[in-house]
């Protein structure tokens, strides 16, 4: 019977992207990287406290746990051309998986708004437009996450799409919809199991306000990370909120996930002293607030400013050295980044 359960707890899962209550982590790690040359990839995080902590499963032997619960990967596996690998950890009356990734993540600054989808004239947060940004070598590729009126995550930048309000609408309605490109209207889940097919463009998650009310918010923001964490992306996704209550939210569910906030009230002191990892503002507010940038890098900030599509903006902020730049026009951005 237990099996069944789980069987039928995962297909709904994989066909409405329902994260079921169950799927929330019983461990955590600091980092879920590798390189051949840097073998040590976190440290083990558990709520409750186990007298011991083992590592299981078929790959158990390419790994290590030592006293200090630092996990590491051997070096043989760590050279392999395998793009990761699911260790096993159990501890107490816990076990939970962990999908540990060989770090090749770009590093150019480009972030495609909403994907590519521009210039190739797909749909904005489709899963072709992730697929564009993959393909193009930008660096990450941001998207938007609502939730439906029965709790289902769905990717749209827009509150409303073809006159449903997603918030209001029960998924059995939203799955009817296809997208301007002929694609489906994407569930978190397949947006996420697209990303997780390469180990090239992160996944810049974007967890939207509700129209709801804050109660609704943070129960949206704890339903995105577990999922996040059933489904094992915890090393290809970043997160980023308008609502400065989700991104701390995010950082109690999660706290080794970088975190950065949109709406730009906020001083790099401030987001520094609340423990989010950096800024990600308007080109209009870098502007105004321009010693932000230095003092952002002074506190180990990242820096991050959108939505920027001219050329003059983008060499200037490529001139401020800020670590992202979210633009419209990833090409551009990427034959300047390579100049």
């Amino acid at each position: 019977m237990k099996s069944i359960t789980i069987l039928a707890a995962s297909l709904v899962t994989a066909f409405w992207g329902i994260a079921p209550a169950w799927a929330q982590s019983a461990f955590s790690l600091t980092n879920y990287t590798y390189t051949p040359t840097k073998l040590t990839i976190g440290t083990l995080q558990a709520e409750e406290t186990a007298s011991r902590y083992t590592l299981q499963g078929p790959n158990a032997k390419l790994f290590s746990l030592d006293k200090t619960n630092q996990l590491s990967i051997k070096a043989d596996a760590a050279r392999s051309d395998k793009p990761w690998y699911d260790i096993v950890v159990a501890g107490g009356t816990k076990r939970d998986t962990f999908r540990v990734v060989n770090d090749t993540f770009i590093r150019n600054q480009v972030i495609a708004h909403r994907g590519a989808w521009k210039q190739s004239g797909t749909s904005e947060n489709s899963i072709t437009s992730l697929q564009n940004a993959v393909k193009l070598g930008c660096m990450g590729s941001e998207f938007d996450v609502h939730m439906s009126a029965d709790s289902v995550l769905f990717v749209n930048h827009d509150g409303t799409i073809q006159g449903l309000a997603i918030e209001k609408t029960p998924a059995a309605e939203l799955a009817k919809i296809k997208l301007s490109n002929g694609e489906a209207f994407p569930t978190l889940a397949a947006y996420l199991q697209e990303g997780m097919k390469q180990t090239k463009t992160r996944l810049i998650l974007e967890i939207k306000t509700s129209t709801l009310g804050k109660e609704r918010s943070l129960a949206l923001t704890e339903r995105v990370v577990n999922m996040v964490h059933h489904l094992k992306a915890q090393a290809w996704v970043d997160y980023i909120a308008f609502d400065y209550d989700v991104c701390k939210k995010v950082k109690s569910l999660s706290p080794e996930a970088a975190v950065t906030y949109l709406t730009g009230d906020k001083s790099p002191a401030q987001l520094a002293e609340d423990h989010l990892n950096g800024l990600d503002y308007h080109l209009s507010i870098v502007k105004k607030n321009e010693a932000w940038i230095r003092e952002a890098q002074q506190l180990k900030l990242t820096t991050n400013v959108w939505t920027v599509n001219s050329k003059d903006d983008l060499s200037w902020l490529l001139g401020q050295h800020v670590d992202f730049i979210t633009t419209n026009e990833p090409e551009l951005l990427l034959t300047m980044v390579r100049q």
